[in-house]
């Protein structure tokens, strides 16, 4: 992130050029993210600014996103036999009766 200032207050927001750059993303990626509702932010001025500590948790939450999307594919994944090792059981069926 930028250095904080000593100035608190100032520190408090920052512009979509910061917010892009700490994302690695564009601003343009950064005003949509906004637009949107993902990321909130204010009008300060003409400017959108992002809390610090909004970006803070908007980050936290991606983590947490993607450690949940990460075991739900390690679960999606659970019940498939190895194929080297595994075998597959299939039901049978029995014949249908022929009607007369």
């Amino acid at each position: 992130m930028p250095p904080v200032p000593p100035d608190g207050d100032v520190a408090r927001f920052l512009s979509l050029a910061d917010t892009a750059e700490i994302l690695a993303i564009t601003v343009a990626e950064a005003a949509e993210l906004v637009r949107t509702g993902e990321l909130p932010a204010i009008r300060v001025g003409s400017a959108w600014r992002v809390e610090r500590v909004v970006l803070e948790a908007f980050i936290e939450g991606q983590y947490e996103e993607a450690r949940r999307m990460s075991l739900w594919q390690e679960s999606a994944y659970a019940d498939i036999p190895e194929l080297s090792e595994g075998r597959i059981l299939r039901p049978t069926q029995k014949p249908a009766p022929e009607s007369e």
